[in-house]
């Protein structure tokens, strides 16, 4: 059960909306289900509608009038509060609503409990799942109602209704999330057939633009570039920058003006000030004129986030909450930069994920540098011919968002994991369809079966617990083409084995093949060591310690999956 709270001007407008039958197609059989007395005229039962209806006008605004002659009546002297059941809920009676309103107006101040000097309201039920509460907020004594706070309040006095009356608990916030679009915005978008409404595409674009500007300044320029969004920079009398606000090429309210959104409207991670924050708090790898290999945006993006779940598990919150927002920034700018059949998946995540990537914790920008780095450097990197870089990329977001649901959870952060479990189910969509190309390729050029046979050899003694999965996954194909490839590079398959699996347990993976396959890729990117680095990582691997309980370096005494394994 959710409030909806909102204040006006006309009582009149209101109750007239309230009553309508023939715009509003979902208000049946319009009625009153309480009041501030018991008594208030109802035109829902009334054999003269129009009448009843200015009598009702009249009676809730008689305070009003009085306070206006002395100066003292609210400019925006109507209170409206929406109150909606939650879907699945059961059928409420009239006599159920009358009980919930009475406690919303007392909890919100509207009408505290025993004061005889509450406010005039009425509850008015049009639909099975709903009730709108309209009141003045003038109380009897003359005075404006004190309701600050009222949404906080009504929404802790619904949960409670939810559990007296048996009904769905739902999952609450923390007052984090953007806002959300007003009835009228949406009804405006549905008229004008787009899919979006102003203020929800201005945030998706803000976003995408915060996550590959490299600075303020250049934020702001891409900004200003952008065909079909008008923007206007706010400055402090010393020149410097204090804020923008941004609108729809022809979206204008009825006097022909723009609409207008400033950053902080639009989500509040997203004012100049807080924008500002983020994007001095970057890490960008130059390179030099001399540098023999650049090095892969899509690798090092991998990396970083690789590091996550670890600054989660082992870092405080404030660093935490920054590595999660830096993974939002990586997950925005994915649509800009994969293939069209993609694009629809990734944008429906960091839609969903944007809820994830706030919370009360304040983000300790400096953080995550090195990520938030390397997905700027991913503009300049599209999307190789054969995806890999992206596949690789997806295979661990997929693995930290649920690193990520994880730390919300523990923290009670309830819409910040509905919302990531949102997002984890559209990116494992964009995974399966983005790996299956890249291991596809690879699968073609798998080695002859000499070959296939020694990487057997060496996945029984390196991985001995996952040896039997890996073997029967349909990527081992891939696997082995990607250690014969490294191999012939000058790589040892071996060292690359035991250092694939030290980056990171492989028991929450979901294909052992895959992970190893991309992780093998992403090694085999580098330099290969020479002769003097290869023998000292052989001296280093003999005396190491096994990286996982149970996994062993020695080969197994005969081939095959039946050769014994030895245990710690």
């Amino acid at each position: 059960m959710i409030a909806k709270i909102g204040s006006g001007k006309s009582t009149a407008g209101l109750i007239r909306y309230l009553f309508d039958t023939k715009k509003a197609k979902d208000h049946i059989d319009p009625h009153l289900v309480a009041s501030w007395d018991g008594f208030a005229p109802d035109p829902g039962r009334a054999d003269d509608f129009n009448a009843t209806k200015k009598r009702l006008v009249a009676d809730l605004d008689l305070r009003v009038k009085q306070a206006r002659r002395l100066g003292r009546a609210p400019e925006r002297h109507v209170w409206h509060c929406s109150v909606r059941a939650a879907p699945g809920d059961r059928h409420l009676t009239d006599a159920e609503w009358a009980d919930i309103a009475r406690r919303v107006v007392a909890a919100t101040g509207i009408a505290p409990q025993g004061d005889p000097d509450g406010c005039r309201w009425v509850a008015v039920r049009h639909a099975d799942d709903h009730i709108h509460i309209a009141a003045t907020k003038v109380r009897g004594d003359l005075r404006t109602a004190r309701h600050w706070n009222d949404y906080v309040t009504a929404d802790k006095e619904l949960a409670a209704i939810e559990k007296e009356y048996g009904l769905q608990q739902i999952v609450r916030g923390d007052r984090t999330a953007a806002k959300r679009p007003t009835r009228a915005e949406t009804e405006k978008a549905l008229r004008t057939g787009t899919t979006q409404t102003s203020r929800e595409r201005l945030r998706t674009t803000v976003r995408q633009l915060v996550s590959i500007a490299a600075s303020p300044e250049e934020f702001l320029h891409m900004l200003d570039g952008v065909e079909g969004v008008l923007v206007d920079v706010q400055h402090f009398p010393s020149g410097d920058v204090r804020g923008y606000k941004v609108a729809v090429g022809g979206d204008t309210n009825a006097a022909g003006e723009p609409i207008w959104f400033s950053g902080a409207k639009l989500a509040p991670d997203l004012s100049y000030p807080k924008i500002a924050e983020r994007l001095t708090a970057i890490d960008t790898a130059p390179i030099t004129e001399g540098s023999r290999r650049r090095p892969n945006p899509w690798h090092q993006a991998t990396a970083a986030a690789e590091r996550i779940p670890r600054h989660l598990d082992h870092g405080d919150d404030e660093a935490a909450q920054a590595h999660i927002a830096a993974l939002g920034e990586a997950i925005d700018v994915l649509p800009l930069l994969a293939p069209s059949h993609l694009r629809p998946q990734l944008q429906q995540a960091a839609i969903v994920f944007e809820r994830a990537t706030r919370s009360r914790i304040r983000a300790q920008q400096d953080q995550a540098r090195a990520l938030r780095g390397a997905v700027r450097a991913l503009r300049t990197a599209p999307v190789s011919s054969d995806g890999s870089g992206l596949a690789m990329f997806l295979d661990i977001a997929v693995l930290v968002v649920i690193a990520t649901a994880r730390w919300h959870q523990a923290r009670r952060n309830d819409q910040q994991v509905a919302a990531v479990y949102q997002a984890l189910i559209h990116l494992q969509a964009a995974y399966q369809q983005a790996a299956i190309g890249p291991l596809a390729a690879l699968a073609q050029r798998q080695p002859p079966a000499r070959t296939m046979e020694r990487h057997t050899q060496r996945i029984i003694a390196i991985l001995p617990n996952h040896a039997q999965q890996v073997l029967d996954d349909p990527a081992w194909p891939a696997l082995a083409t990607a250690l014969t490839e490294a191999e012939t590079a000058g790589h040892d398959p071996e060292q690359l084995l035991r250092n694939a699996t030290r980056q990171r347990t492989l028991d929450d993976a979901r294909s052992t093949a895959k992970t190893l396959t991309w992780r093998i890729q992403r090694l085999a990117a580098r330099q290969a060591p020479s002769p003097r680095a290869q023998a000292a990582q052989a001296r280093t691997s003999a005396t190491a310690r096994p990286a996982h309980p149970g996994e062993i370096s020695s080969r197994p005494s005969q081939p095959g999956l039946t050769a014994p394994v030895r245990h710690r």
